[in-house]
């Protein structure tokens, strides 16, 4: 399966990602669980946002799956950049 680098970028309506946070972070240990996300958190410097490794059959199925996130429902996410990524080393590397 192909595996997938996703960047969000995040609005500044901090209060409503506090608020919708619980949500996003259920639904990405869902998909985590699916063996789908591969991991996810937010970068601890710089501006706002999150870096996400997902597997996913093709991008039609990673767009559904970004889509359906609680964040991007909310509207927070001001820009989501995806790169299909080649893992060559380390532990995602067999599952690639």
């Amino acid at each position: 399966m192909p595996t997938y680098a996703v960047q969000y970028a995040y609005d500044d309506r901090r209060d409503l990602q506090d608020e919708v946070r619980p949500a996003h972070r259920a639904y990405l240990g869902g998909l985590a669980d699916q063996g789908l996300l591969l991991g996810s958190g937010p970068y601890t410097e710089g501006e706002p946002g999150a870096l996400l490794v997902f597997q996913a059959q093709d991008r039609a199925q990673l767009d559904g799956l970004l889509a359906d996130d609680p964040f991007a429902h909310a509207g927070v996410i001001a820009t989501v950049g995806v790169r299909p990524w080649n893992v060559v080393l380390g532990p995602w590397a067999a599952q690639a």
